[in-house]
């Protein structure tokens, strides 16, 4: 074939030398040398790493420390023992404050527990006392008789004003209110105490208990409920008369005998008030007591009661029967 022209190629002889180009030491490049020929191997995708745990993820779990790691791990140390030093104050103040309260608690009751008694189960069994006399029959004489078995009276007056006593009226503290019985009258202040003193209901006293007593005190009417209710002031002062009668044969030394020294209605409700002055012997001679006895309506079978009973010995409080004379009222 002919030659055309002088026209060149369009492209390099396979045998044309390749050019040498030198680039900068900086500008080096590392061309890696192709695989040698072999068998084929699957190209596998590069694993995917997780992502990088961010802070409001769950927190990684606990990994345990292998076997062999275990017995050199520092003992976990114990907590702290707590001395009476490491209690709270206000834990000390609350325990000493419950302590006092108990304390006081039982000292009032320990000290009071012989004051005004508590009410018994049934108001007519508050004075279960020996049965009075069937009556009160009056006697010729108005003078005092001695006491016998069975105990004579003297006539009671129909009507007579209470005498103002000798002797200086104690202070009044309160009012007792006997549930038991349905009245109220004064308590006074000391030497006055409000003590047990069965078959009463409730009593003041003064001294040791003996006889013959210095006694305030309350009751129902002593004795068997009368068998027909009282419906007139006589039948009132017949019955007065007759816890009079009760009042000499448990309260005074045998042989005492009285006078009528008052015979009057009561100030407010149905009932009667009885004084009398009482004689009796004590240590070979004779003494004297002022004493009192009222009966009250107290809408029960049978009338409450309220006696007292103050002997010589006590004279000086003998003024203290005007008032509960005065301030004796049903409930």
């Amino acid at each position: 074939m002919e030659d055309v022209g002088d026209q060149s190629p369009s492209h390099d002889s396979p045998t044309t030398p390749f050019r040498k180009v030198v680039l900068p030491s900086e500008e080096t490049v590392q061309i890696p040398r192709p695989p040698a020929p072999g068998p084929s191997v699957p190209i596998r995708p590069p694993a995917q790493q997780p992502p990088a745990r961010q802070p409001w993820m769950e927190p990684l779990p606990a990994q345990s420390p292998p076997a062999g790691q275990l017995s050199s791990l520092p003992p976990v140390p114990e907590p702290p023992r707590r001395g009476i030093g490491d209690i709270p104050i206000k834990f000390v103040y609350l325990v000493g404050a419950i302590l006092g309260t108990v304390l006081a608690v039982f000292l009032v009751f320990t000290l009071f527990s012989g004051d005004v008694p508590a009410n018994k189960k049934a108001a007519e069994q508050a004075a279960p006392a020996a049965p009075p006399p069937a009556s009160a029959g009056p006697v010729a004489s108005p003078t005092p008789t001695v006491t016998e078995s069975p105990i004579v009276l003297p006539s009671v007056p129909a009507s007579k004003a209470y005498p103002t006593l000798p002797g200086t009226a104690s202070v009044v503290i309160g009012i007792i209110s006997d549930q038991n019985t349905g009245i109220s009258y004064p308590r006074l202040a000391a030497p006055w105490k409000a003590k047990s003193f069965p078959p009463f209901s409730i009593a003041q006293r003064i001294g040791k208990v003996a006889v013959p007593h210095t006694v305030i005190a309350s009751a129902m009417f002593p004795g068997d409920s009368p068998e027909k209710k009282p419906a007139k002031d006589a039948d009132y002062r017949e019955l007065a008369a007759q816890a009079a009668r009760w009042a000499i044969s448990t309260q005074y030394p045998e042989g005492a005998t009285l006078a009528w020294t008052a015979s009057k209605k009561i100030p407010v409700g149905k009932g009667w008030t009885l004084g009398y002055k009482v004689t009796y012997p004590f240590n070979g001679k004779q003494q004297v007591a002022q004493a009192m006895v009222t009966v009250v309506e107290v809408g029960k079978n049978k009338p409450a009661m309220l006696l007292a009973s103050i002997p010589e010995t006590n004279k000086k409080h003998w003024r203290d029967i005007n008032t509960l004379v005065q301030q004796l009222r049903p409930l």
